[in-house]
């Protein structure tokens, strides 16, 4: 590309951010890292009916969050303004002034009523209604209090080419005078878009397909203001996992910042999102920012739509966390349970490693029905419980006043699960792995489901594993 590669991500503030326009956000991003251009992030307010209090901070707070910055964006003017629309009207009185001295732009005379005559005139018929059939013969001065519209300079068919979908056409039918701007002084998408396009300098433009139909009208706008036309590309729709229609949130999808939350890493995610919809050419699937920045192409991004899978995110998250370092891992956990002093967290880091794929898990994991929550809850029990298939309790509490014993001489600082193993397991082969193994978990976690009673004595420490067998003793 010899032109400086210019992309943008135009979100309108109507609530949360979900997975579909964060993908868009996330492939203009990687083009123009890339080919080390620019990104600007673009908020179009001009639908003031439909805008939430907040959603401004909470689509920057999720790009953040994935570390996709932006060179030009609501807290970053350019040397073209603003990147908020509702603070640019005058930059759209302007190029409206251009057609309307071109002869290409009329304030729309009708009223709603007459409006809705012409459209059940239309269905009566069995004809489309297009508004253009409808162009006034002359034209009144526009003096904001009327909706302008384009005045379609000529009915033609269109062709394009589309970065992602090669080439396309549509006919005339797709062309009629739209609105540009409201009677309330606010553009319309359709118009405002187009010419902060131009204002910015985008030279790419990625969507998604719900913006073919549409094309036509915005080239018919390109030819009357005499501007260039950025490059297409339109990108696949995310599926759902069933593939039958496009993921939306009727359909469950998350906010966003609802992955963070739950504790997924951003890089996963990220990674993940990517690679819906385009590949790197070969079979690698995890790859850091770095490697897909090095490896993306929009040439490699397909036609048709991919599923979002919740598992294979998972997954995906799972390999990024297996790549963190202990202390890394570690911090990611603490985040969701602070309670659990340091101790605990390094002795148990083991298990927790091989069973969580998601950061927000280890609350659970360290909850009441959790595989550690014998670590935050004092095992609670019948004492029959602590025996093994039938053995009597005089027996069972032998075992325990044994395991003790043998426990006793173990250094704290070498309270190791290969410690503890090596102490205990000689006497549970001769006497029995079940009469002597049962008990000494039981007497730990009170749970018919846990690590093994090595691990969780290495997990509790010396001093707290010896309390609960003593407990145990104490019970029978």
């Amino acid at each position: 590309m010899n032109k400086k590669v210019v992309t943008r991500f135009a979100p309108s503030p109507t609530g949360f951010m979900h997975i579909g326009g964060v993908r868009t956000a996330i492939f203009a991003w990687l083009l123009a890292r890339k080919n080390k251009g620019t990104f600007i992030l673009r908020i179009e307010d001009t639908d003031k009916d439909r805008e939430v209090a907040g959603s401004i901070e909470h689509i920057q707070e999720s790009l953040r969050w994935l570390g996709i910055d932006w060179d030009y964006g609501p807290d970053k003017p350019g040397d073209f303004g603003s990147c908020i629309q509702s603070k640019r009207l005058e930059t759209y009185k302007k190029a409206a002034q251009i057609l309307i001295d071109k002869g290409l732009a009329y304030p729309d005379p009708y009223s709603a009523e007459e409006l809705e005559n012409f459209h059940k005139k239309a269905e009566a018929e069995k004809r489309p209604f297009l508004y253009r059939d409808h162009r006034p013969n002359k034209f009144e001065v526009w003096d904001g209090t009327k909706p302008l519209r384009l005045k379609t300079p000529e009915i033609k068919r269109y062709k394009w080419h589309d970065l992602v979908r090669g080439d396309l056409e549509a006919g005339p039918e797709a062309l009629d005078d739209f609105i540009l701007i409201k009677s309330d002084g606010y553009p319309t998408y359709n118009f405002a878009h187009i010419v902060d396009d131009e204002a910015m300098g985008v030279t790419h433009v990625l969507r998604g397909e719900e913006f073919i139909s549409s094309t036509p009208k915005f080239l018919s706008l390109y030819d009357a203001l005499g501007w260039r036309v950025p490059a297409f590309a339109t990108l696949p729709s995310i599926l759902r996992d069933d593939r039958t229609k496009k993921l939306g949130k009727r359909d469950g999808a998350k906010d966003v910042l609802e992955y963070q939350r739950e504790g997924y890493l951003a890089e996963a995610f990220f990674n993940y999102l990517v690679l819906i919809g385009w590949n790197p050419g070969d079979d690698r699937e995890v790859m850091s920012r770095e490697e897909i920045i090095q490896a993306f192409d929009i040439g490699k991004v397909q036609k048709a739509g991919g599923a979002f899978d919740e598992e294979k995110l998972r997954w995906m998250n799972k390999q990024h966390m297996n790549r963190l370092s202990n202390e890394d891992f570690l911090a990611g956990c603490k985040k969701f349970v602070p309670n659990i002093s340091e101790n605990i967290f390094d002795r148990a880091l083991p298990v927790i490693r091989d069973r969580i794929h998601v950061f927000g898990e280890v609350r659970y994991m360290f909850g009441r029905e959790g595989e550690l929550g014998f670590v935050t809850e004092m095992p609670s029990f019948d004492p029959a419980k602590l025996s093994w298939k039938g053995e009597s309790l005089a027996d069972t509490s032998l075992h325990i006043k044994k395991i003790l014993e043998l426990l006793e001489p173990i250094a704290p600082a070498d309270f190791s699960a290969d410690q503890i193993k090596a102490a205990i397991w000689p006497y549970a082969e001769v006497t029995g792995k079940g009469n002597v193994l049962w008990p000494m978990r039981f007497a730990l976690t009170g749970r018919d489901k846990s690590p093994d009673p090595f691990i969780c004595a290495n997990i509790l420490g010396k001093e707290e594993t010896l309390k609960r067998l003593r407990d145990a003793v104490a019970l029978l």
